[in-house]
């Protein structure tokens, strides 16, 4: 016997003893194999259509009628009815040339053995002898019993594919936009006579399962050559076929009767392999063969039509190791979409996700994802993160549909909190008390009249969005209806599906969101829900995925834009030359007209210590980020000598290190909106210059992994002392200084590099004039610091003039001010409040007086 039936016959002995009864019946061994899980049986009866609750409950019925034995010490026996189904059965399986009895044997024995009391409950259900055979024969194929455990052989594609020619046919497939030629490709390529087996190489996200998804449609469409009309594509499902495979040689076995039941459909399935790559040492264990030495014999012979996809790392990687696997397999490049193709894309797939949602997209959303996605998210590929964009802000408006809108909400808390205030003052007995209480009721009563408006206009809007919501679902599914009865040749329920109701629904969808758009139109003010997406929702999306703020794309910046100069001033001071340098290259970039392909600027700021270089960094970064901290800071004094090259960009491969990846690749990879600065750079090793070239040119690194980090988005500083000495010197002129300091980069730096930089700024030394403008700017900070312990401060002219004088340095420029004004404001300052004399909700007014300060 096999498995399942030494299972199924314990198991209607147990069932015998906890009735009482004296013997085990036939009709305990039909109840366990009706029960069983994966058992053939179960499958029988689907096949037939027997509702197999309503049979299990005429066999309790029937089982309850039983004589009961109780009192201990009688042996359980097989009852004469069970023991001629046991003999009947061993015929069965001799007729069917199988080498075990089965559970199907038990139960063909059952219908065929004249036992009246189980006639009647088959007839009763409709099951007939006949009938079973031809459900078991479509379940088993050829398949015959040669071992112990034959139900994982049989209808093996059902359990470990999925049917991609019925989820077509079904409707549940996204339509295939686009990728005619690749698709033209593969039935070019399955049309051959032996090696028939195409592989989809591209990057992830480019679209190779969706056109294993397009080949599945167009055969349901018959739009295929007449060798390929009425295959079933059917995908494999690597993780299902090894998943519970506890034995050695069970997933061989499995994958074995997988490739018997493709190859004996003779070319009626096509097997389509997601994840090719996970074939190779798939089931390998010690002695054993992994998968893709089990498949090549059949891939050879072009019994198996097999369609893989992979990616081109992956395809590499295990494939093309494997030179006699990879020979049997013809490889379809798919090329990653332009811009406009996956516009298209998007277009085409544009209704499934308004149905999924019930929302409207509009297209200038599709037309911004894909723009955007483009531009901003460079670690991906089209038109897979484009339509996670869409797939994202429709998400974000369908779930604000559905929960309850901030307004409503808030009254509702506020509500609660008078609810519980009115019940604490309920037990008061005071006047004001009182007085409070009728205050209170009077406003529950006008916020629940609020609330009950606000709450019918939600209701009312949302009504609205689902009902349009649910029309689309309507047509959707007609649509798929239509295309089956067209398939099946129904012409007259096409045609009244076509020409009648679908019309119909259109014409009333039409007419809803018409009035929608009406309503939207007169109540745009005060409307809650918003029912569609526009461009704006998807840049919000960018935002949160990029971390640039999403206000910088769309606000009109065109002002914030024009008087950047001004923004930067209020934090560098006496520098307007450089400031108005760096403000041209940021409008050049946001006005689109700079070139795509390389950084938004490269900058080298030159100057002596002390005039605002890094400072000058930093307000670009709060400018453009809202964020200071937003720079990647890599002091170049640490890169001296020549191996250092390789904490930029990461360590090669073999070496400590390799997995972490790069200083500066790593900073840019997380953040690739970001200002980078690389301090002192003079002080590098000539050949770090050389990795720095095509960053300055292509916008671009490799790091030491192979992957490459996009620096077009970034804004490239180098800060350097060279030339100092000369912009230091009052002797000369402008145009001497500027010579001078160009001779002394020259004598350091390479003219390719220099070639490539798009400005150098030289920064003046500071005169006092600018200190005292520096001073202001460091004192609103440490008024700033107090006003967040409630102390207010102000300063005379005197004071300013006298911080300013202390601290002016013609050579060490302005970071010798930072330490006069700790000794002379923040020593003393700090004394007074922690000795008591100042405290919260206190002004502090500071004068110079002789050779100190006064408060």
């Amino acid at each position: 016997m096999t498995r399942k039936s030494q299972e199924a016959m314990q198991a209607a002995a147990r069932l015998a003893e906890r009735k009482n009864s004296p013997s085990v019946e036939p009709e305990h061994l039909l109840m366990e194999l009706v029960q069983q899980t994966e058992g053939i049986v179960p499958r029988i009866l689907d096949k037939l259509n027997v509702p197999q609750a309503q049979f299990l409950a005429e066999l309790r019925t029937k089982i309850d009628k039983f004589p009961q034995v109780t009192g201990g010490g009688q042996k359980l026996f097989a009852s004469p009815r069970l023991e001629k189904i046991f003999k009947a059965a061993e015929d069965e399986a001799q007729e069917w040339g199988d080498s075990y009895i089965s559970t199907e044997h038990f139960f063909m024995a059952m219908l065929k053995g004249g036992d009246s009391e189980l006639l009647g409950l088959f007839k009763k259900n409709k099951v007939t002898a006949e009938a079973a055979r031809t459900a078991l024969t479509e379940i088993r194929g050829k398949q015959k019993v040669t071992d112990d455990d034959p139900e994982n052989k049989y209808e093996v594609l059902n359990k470990y594919a999925r049917d991609l020619t019925a989820l077509a046919a079904e409707g549940k497939l996204d339509p295939v936009v686009g990728r005619d030629e690749e698709i033209r490709r593969v039935v070019q390529v399955l049309s051959r006579r032996t090696k028939n087996n195409p592989v989809l190489i591209g990057e992830p996200g480019v679209g190779k399962t969706a056109i294993a998804e397009g080949l599945a449609l167009r055969i349901i469409k018959q739009d295929v050559p007449d060798n390929l009309i009425g295959k079933k594509l059917m995908s494999l499902d690597m993780g299902a076929l090894i998943a519970g495979a506890k034995y050695r040689g069970e997933f061989e076995d499995r994958l074995k009767a997988v490739i018997k039941e493709v190859t004996s459909s003779e070319g009626q399935i096509i097997l389509f392999i997601d994840e090719l790559h996970t074939l190779v040492g798939a089931g390998k264990t010690d002695g054993a063969m992994d998968a893709g030495q089990l498949l090549k014999p059949a891939l050879a012979r072009g019994e198996l039509r097999c369609i893989g996809a992979t990616t081109l790392d992956e395809y590499r990687k295990y494939i093309e190791k494997d030179a006699a696997l990879e020979r049997r397999f013809q490889t379809v490049m798919v090329e990653e979409p332009s811009v406009e193709d996956a516009i298209t894309i998007l277009r085409g797939l544009k209704e499934k996700y308004e149905v999924h949602h019930g929302i409207r997209i509009t297209d200038a959303a599709l037309v911004s994802a894909v723009k955007l996605s483009h531009r901003y998210i460079t670690n991906r590929f089209l038109p897979d993160k484009a339509i996670d964009l869409i797939d994202e802000a429709a998400s974000k408006l369908g779930i604000e549909t559905r929960s309850v809108p901030e307004e409503v909400d808030k009254i509702e808390r506020e509500l609660m909190q008078l609810r519980i205030e009115k019940e604490a003052l309920k037990k008061e007995k005071d006047e004001s008390a009182r007085e409070r209480l009728a205050v209170i009721d009077k406003e529950i009563t006008e916020l629940n009249a609020k609330n009950q408006l606000l709450r019918e206009q939600w209701e009312f809007e949302k009504g609205g969005i689902e009902g349009i919501k649910k029309l689309k679902a309507d047509i959707e599914d007609l649509k798929v209806a239509v295309a089956k009865a067209e398939r099946e040749g129904d012409l007259g329920k096409a045609a009244e599906l076509k020409y009648g109701k679908l019309p119909e629904a259109e014409k009333k969808l039409k007419a809803l969101e018409e009035r929608s758009k009406e309503g939207a139109k007169s109540a745009s003010e005060n409307r809650m829900l918003k029912e569609e997406v526009g461009p704006e929702d998807v840049a919000e999306v960018v935002a949160k995925w990029t971390g640039i703020p999403v206000s910088k794309m769309l606000e009109s910046e065109s002002q914030k834009l024009l008087h950047m100069e001004d923004s930067l001033k209020h934090r560098v001071v006496g520098q307007d030359h450089a400031l108005t340098i760096v403000a041209d290259a940021i409008r050049r970039a946001r006005a689109e007209i700079s070139d795509p392909n390389r950084p938004i600027g490269t900058f080298m700021f030159l100057g002596p210590t002390g005039v605002g270089k890094t400072e000058t960094v930093k307000a670009l970064a709060e400018f453009l980020f809202d964020d200071e901290q937003a720079v990647v800071r890599i002091d170049m004094s640490e890169y001296m000598e020549k191996h250092a090259v390789s904490r930029l960009i990461g360590a090669p491969p073999g070496y400590v290190g390799y997995e972490e990846g790069g200083q500066l690749t790593e900073s840019v990879r997380r953040r690739p909106y970001s200002v980078v600065l690389l301090d002192e750079v003079e002080k590098a090793h000539p050949d770090v210059f050389n990795i720095l070239l095509q960053v300055l040119d292509d916008g671009r690194l490799t790091d030491g992994q192979g992957r490459t980090v996009d620096f077009k988005n970034t804004v490239l500083i180098m800060t350097s002392n060279v030339g100092s000495q000369s912009i230091l010197d009052p002797g000369m002129s402008e145009n001497q200084k500027r010579e001078a300091v160009n001779e002394a980069l020259r004598e350091r730096f390479r003219p390719e590099f220099l070639n490539r930089i798009d400005e150098i700024v030289m920064f003046k030394s500071l005169g006092e004039s600018q200190i005292s403008g520096i001073v202001k700017v460091q004192l609103d900070l440490v008024a700033q610091r107090l006003r967040a312990k409630k102390i207010g401060i102000d300063f005379n002219q005197e004071a300013i003039d006298f911080l300013a004088k202390k601290g002016y340095d013609p050579i060490y420029g302005a970071r010798p001010l930072k330490r006069v004004i700790q000794t002379e404001l923040l020593n003393p300052l700090s004394k007074e409040i922690i000795s008591g004399k100042v405290k919260a909700g206190d002004t502090i007014h500071v004068k110079a007086n002789g050779g100190s300060l006064t408060f």
